[in-house]
């Protein structure tokens, strides 16, 4: 029987891609007799399902999941409808559980939902459109050099190989006359239920070998065609990710099939690397390699207990 919390409890499980977090968090959700809540950015959307790694059918029949397949690429989903959405979702399950499991690789949506955001003023959003029209024409540089003018301090922070975040400041920017570093304040929100927060991390070298490994699945399972019959939505944030992006360029004929295979690979293994490089920052997170799911339900009973 498992250990009954003593207060409303959320565990997060985070680290990079392909590192078993879904296993984890099923096996945990199992263990709890709880749910799963995705903190995937790009799990929300139901159009892209090969090349996102999402739970299969035998994963999410395990145990119930939200945020899977919830929103599609046509909709505009930031990290504050994620935090104000999923409070809600939250509130609603901890009425029938006292732990539920949350899981992902998003930074970003973890935080904004275990930390809060800053309220900040709307923007305007045909100055998004132009400046996504910019991207496409004239490349990222653009994009950087005008961040980097108006506003050094988020440029010097910001994830550079990350197009969208550069934009978010640059439009903010634009749209406000003010910078969005000016407005960041990093005060964390309190929240009414307790955060345990696991992370997982092995060997470089062999997680390195899952990613290319979990590539090749995905190539085998069809994700050039389901490349293929996004090319409508190819234009919308969501598709602006690995695993489609390159695709998108070898159907465009600026790569071979193999060149666009080995720079998913890539991509993604630098992805993994941010990724951890954006988790540790958390001094709150206790690490533990993807083999070791007893001594991370151990470490939990202890923390709830």
């Amino acid at each position: 029987m498992p250990a009954m919390a003593l207060q409303k409890t959320l565990i997060v499980v985070v680290g990079p891609t392909a590192i078993g977090k879904t296993a984890l968090a099923i096996k945990l959700a199992q263990h709890f007799d709880t749910e799963v809540i995705s903190a995937d950015s790009r799990q929300f959307f139901k159009e892209m399902e090969i090349g996102t790694a999402k739970p299969s059918t035998e994963e999410l029949a395990a145990a119930p999941h939200h945020f899977i397949n919830s929103h599609s690429v046509q909709t505009l989903f930031s990290t504050g409808d994620f935090e104000s959405q999923a409070l809600l979702l939250i509130e609603s399950l901890f009425k029938t559980h006292q732990i539920l499991i949350m899981v992902g690789g998003s930074g970003l949506y973890i935080d904004a939902l275990c930390k809060g955001l800053d309220a900040l003023p709307d923007t305007n959003m045909n100055i998004r459109e132009q400046l996504n029209l910019q991207l496409a024409n004239e490349g990222i540089e653009a994009i950087k050099s005008q961040l980097a003018e108006h506003d050094p301090e988020y440029y010097a922070k910001v994830d550079q190989a990350n197009p969208q975040r550069m934009i978010r400041g640059l439009e903010f920017f634009l749209s406000t006359g003010t910078k969005l570093s000016a407005h960041l304040t990093n005060s964390k929100k309190i929240r009414p239920f307790k955060i345990v927060k696991i992370g997982l991390n092995m060997d470089r070298a062999a997680l390195y070998e899952r990613i290319n490994l979990r590539v090749d699945q995905m190539m085998s399972a069809g994700l050039l065609e389901e490349v293929k019959s996004l090319q409508a939505f190819r234009n919308y944030n969501a598709l602006n990710t690995v695993g489609y992006s390159e695709l998108f360029a070898h159907l465009d004929g600026d790569l071979s099939l193999a060149e666009a295979v080995e720079k998913i690979k890539q991509n993604t293994r630098r992805f993994a690397k941010r990724q951890l490089t954006w988790f540790r920052r958390d001094d709150s997170t206790a690490w533990f390699e993807p083999n070791q799911q007893d001594a991370v339900i151990n470490h939990i009973v202890q923390q709830i207990s």
